[in-house]
């Protein structure tokens, strides 16, 4: 491993494992960490999850599969430059989507206002959930054991009601501190590598176009860079052209950003990175463009109709589906009705979110169609 600096995550200053167990050979804990997430059950079927576009809609689109790969790789580049825990980056950034529903945001909103009134449903929540207690792969403890740190980045956001819950690993959402440097750049490599895609998608989609794109500053500014410097490229590589650059430019400018921000600070440890403001962070000049990327994406995108039509019928589904179980447990599969005798609306919200797309849809069918399907 290459020499971390003083405030990065390491063997000597990690909190440990919940439950104690002999060091790992060959590698190290958070080597260890990404490797259980690699092999779990939840990562395999993020590659059946998507993100704006159902898995059935094409197969090129992003899955939750490519893009948590996709975070992995910017988060280990920057990480290396900052002297930061590369493997703890990896395995925050593997781990960060394990709790999504199936159909993106529009069946993470459908299960959250199924959960009101039941103790909610948060997807950060959810994935700390997943590693914590839902993965039954070990003989001497639920869930995966993680390292703390790595629980800890995978709590991007928590409801305060909700971390109150979480003892010491809830306590930063109580005391305005921060998490390690390591998940605070995790965060900000999947902000870079969603927005980007859903740039890339989106145009493959044909539902967003290069023309619309030109409102957008950074991206305007960069598409005009690789049409002057290769006048004769068009379709697919002028797109790639143009999104790799994007990538370049936010990478550089959350690496220097955030090395400037280290100066300033100084922190000399773990534990002073947690009580500093937030040390990663993009220049408040790229901040602005990227929120303008934002609201652009979710104006042309996110609310164009054939997305919102989508959005509707995959909530329908999620609604129907916790109707379904909660009105009849015996609906739910064999390993889960032990706990629904304990809170029925909790595990038909573990069974739903741990769903891909397409076994939503086929659940669905299996519980609503009226022609004849297999059981």
């Amino acid at each position: 491993m290459p020499e971390l600096a003083a405030y990065a995550v390491g063997p000597a200053n990690s909190r440990g494992r919940r439950i104690r167990e002999e060091a790992p050979s060959g590698r190290s804990e958070f080597q260890r960490d990404r490797d259980r997430i690699i092999h779990s059950t939840a990562f395999r079927r993020l590659e059946y999850k998507t993100q704006v576009f159902v898995n059935h809609e094409g197969d090129l689109f992003r899955t939750r599969l490519t893009h948590s790969l996709e975070v992995a790789q910017i988060g280990r580049s920057i990480g290396r430059n900052l002297g930061l825990n590369e493997d703890l980056v990896e395995a925050i950034s593997l781990a960060h989507d394990l709790g999504h529903t199936p159909f993106g945001h529009a069946g993470q909103d459908a299960l959250a206002e199924c959960m009101k009134g039941h103790g909610g449903f948060e997807h950060n929540l959810q994935s700390l959930r997943v590693v914590d207690v839902l993965e039954q792969r070990y003989a001497a403890f639920d869930g995966l054991n993680l390292c703390y740190e790595t629980r800890e980045g995978i709590l991007k956001h928590c409801a305060r009601s909700n971390a109150r819950l979480l003892g010491d690993l809830g306590e930063r959402f109580l005391h305005d501190r921060r998490p390690s440097l390591e998940a605070q750049l995790a965060n900000l490599a999947d902000e870079i590598a969603y927005n980007n895609h859903d740039v890339d998608d989106g145009l493959r989609s044909g539902l967003i176009t290069l023309e619309q794109l030109a409102e957008v500053k950074v991206f305007a500014r960069l598409l005009d860079e690789v049409k002057q410097r290769y006048p004769q490229v068009s379709g697919r590589r002028l797109v790639h052209e143009t999104v790799r650059r994007m990538i370049g430019t936010l990478v550089i400018d959350l690496t220097q950003q955030t090395r400037e921000n280290i100066r300033e600070h100084r922190p000399r440890s773990v534990e002073a990175v947690r009580e500093a403001p937030a040390l990663a962070s993009f220049s408040p000049r790229i901040t602005a463009e990227q929120t303008q990327l934002k609201q652009f994406l979710r104006r042309h995108l996110y609310q164009h109709y054939r997305v919102q039509r989508m959005s509707t019928k995959s909530k329908r589904i999620v609604k129907e589906l916790f109707d379904a179980f909660t009105g009849d447990l015996k609906l739910l599969p064999p390993q889960f009705q032990e706990s629904a005798k304990i809170d029925p609306w909790r595990a038909t919200a573990d069974y739903i979110a741990g769903m891909t797309d397409r076994y939503a849809i086929r659940e669905h069918r299996r519980l609503y169609a009226v022609e004849e399907t297999p059981i």
